[in-house]
C-alpha cells in the first residue's frame, strides 16, 4: 500500500513567485522540495535549495523569479502506475532518482498528491551513501576563544565543552564531519585549553585529535599561521568555529572549492530578518524622505566554516588576525575567494544564549 499525501498547499509555489519567498517556504517546511504549479494545480516542475544555490552561484544574487530557477523535468508517477505496478515500482523510482518526494499526477498533468520518501523506505532499501572527503583532509576547530557571549557559563567551562544534550558542542561539530569520513581534527587552544585537552584525552573516540597551543589569543584565524610549514597539512583543509554546527554536504562544498581553484571558500547561510519597526529615511534638516513599515531583508551571513588553501596561510601575519582581515587581504592580492550558501535552518549557532536554547531543541530532534 502506498500512502498518498494530498495537502499540497504548504509545498507549492508558482512560476511568478520570487525566489526569496520560495526559499523561506523551503526553510520553514520539512520536505526539502517545492512543487511549482500554475493556477489550476498543473505541475510545472520542482524546486529545491540546490536549484536556488546554483542560481545564486551563477548570478551572485537572490533576486529573481521561481521561473528562472526551477527544474522543468520533474520525476512523476501516475495513479494508474501506482495501482497497476504497486509499491515496488515506486521504491525503484525513489532509489534511482534519490528524491525526497514523488509527485502524483493525472493524465492532464494536474497534481493529485505526492508520496514521501520516508513513507516508502523499509529495510530492503539501502540508505543513501554519503560521498567521503579525501582521507588526508583534516578539520581545524578554532577553540581558543573566551566565549564572552556565553558568560557566566564559560567562566567555568570553555565554550567547546558546552553541554548540548548528552554531548558537548564540539562533539556535535566533529560528528557532522565524521559523516564525510574525516578522521583527523586539530583544535587550536588558549582559554581553558587544559580542560579541553584533558577531556579529549580521556574520551573514547574513533578519530585522532591534535592540539595547537596559542601563546595568547590570536583572533579567529591567527593560529592558522602555525600550520603553514606542517607537512601533514594537505593543500586544502577545513576550518570551523567551535560554537556552530552546519549541516551540509561537505564533499560537495570541498569539490566546489577545488574546482574553482579557490584559496578561501566561506560557507554562508541565507538568513531572513524582519525589522519589527517602521524604518525611517531622513534627509537634510531631518526631513522624512521615506518610511518602510517593518521591512524584511534577506542576506548571506558568514557561518564560521571554511575551506582553506595553504596559499592563504602565507598572508596571515604572526599575531592577532581575524577572518575578515584574511578575506580582505586575499581579495587585495587578487586571490579567488568564494561563498557557498546553505539554507537558514542548516546553520545552528551554539554561541549565544538565545540561539543555544534553540539549538538544544533542534539537535534533540536530529
Amino acid at each position: 500500500m502506498v500512502k498518498l499525501e494530498n495537502n499540497i498547499a504548504t509545498i507549492t509555489v508558482s512560476e511568478d513567485d520570487n525566489i526569496i519567498m520560495a526559499l523561506k517556504k523551503l526553510n520553514e517546511g520539512s520536505k526539502r522540495v517545492l512543487l511549482v504549479v500554475n493556477g489550476d494545480r498543473k505541475l510545472k516542475g520542482t524546486l529545491t535549495d540546490g536549484d536556488i544555490r546554483r542560481y545564486i552561484l551563477k548570478t551572485g544574487t537572490l533576486e529573481g523569479k521561481v521561473k528562472n530557477v526551477y527544474n522543468r523535468k520533474p520525476v512523476t508517477v501516475s495513479m494508474d502506475d501506482i495501482n497497476n505496478k504497486g509499491r515496488k515500482f515506486v521504491k525503484r523510482i525513489f532509489k534511482k532518482h534519490k528524491i525526497p518526494i514523488l509527485p502524483v499526477i493525472d493524465e492532464e498533468g494536474n497534481i493529485q498528491g505526492y508520496i514521501e520518501w520516508s513513507s516508502i523506505i523499509d529495510e530492503d532499501i539501502e540508505e543513501e551513501k554519503i560521498e567521503k572527503l579525501p582521507e588526508d583532509v583534516p578539520v581545524v576547530i578554532m577553540a581558543g576563544g573566551k566565549g564572552t557571549r556565553m558568560r557566566p557559563f564559560t567562566s567555568v567551562l570553555p565554550k567547546p565543552l558546552i553541554p548540548v544534550g548528552e554531548k558537548t558542542a564540539v562533539e556535535y561539530i566533529i560528528d557532522e564531519f565524521r559523516k564525510f569520513g574525516v578522521k583527523r581534527f586539530i583544535l587550536t587552544l588558549n582559554y581553558k585549553g587544559e580542560i579541553i585537552e584533558t577531556y579529549f584525552k580521556t574520551l573514547q573516540k574513533d578519530y585522532e585529535v591534535d592540539f595547537i597551543w596559542e601563546p595568547e589569543y590570536l583572533g579567529t584565524c591567527g593560529s592558522l599561521k602555525f600550520l603553514e610549514d606542517r607537512d601533514d597539512i594537505p593543500e586544502n583543509f577545513i576550518v570551523s568555529n567551535c560554537d556552530i554546527v552546519v549541516k551540509a554536504n561537505f564533499k560537495e562544498i570541498f569539490d566546489f572549492h577545488v574546482k574553482r581553484s579557490s584559496v578561501f571558500t566561506s560557507v554562508t547561510s541565507i538568513q531572513h530578518y524582519k525589522i519589527p519597526y517602521g524604518v525611517v529615511e531622513t534627509g537634510e534638516g531631518g526631513k522624512i524622505l521615506n518610511i518602510k513599515e517593518k521591512p524584511e531583508y534577506t542576506f548571506q551571513i558568514n557561518t564560521g566554516v571554511y575551506i582553506v588553501n595553504k596559499k592563504a596561510l602565507k598572508l596571515i601575519p604572526f599575531g592577532y588576525f581575524d577572518i575578515p582581515d584574511l578575506i580582505n587581504v586575499l581579495l587585495k592580492n587578487k586571490y579567488n575567494v568564494f561563498a557557498y550558501p546553505v539554507k537558514e535552518k542548516d546553520y545552528i549557532d551554539l554561541g549565544q544564549w538565545d540561539e543555544y536554547r534553540k539549538a538544544i531543541k533542534i539537535l534533540s530532534l536530529i
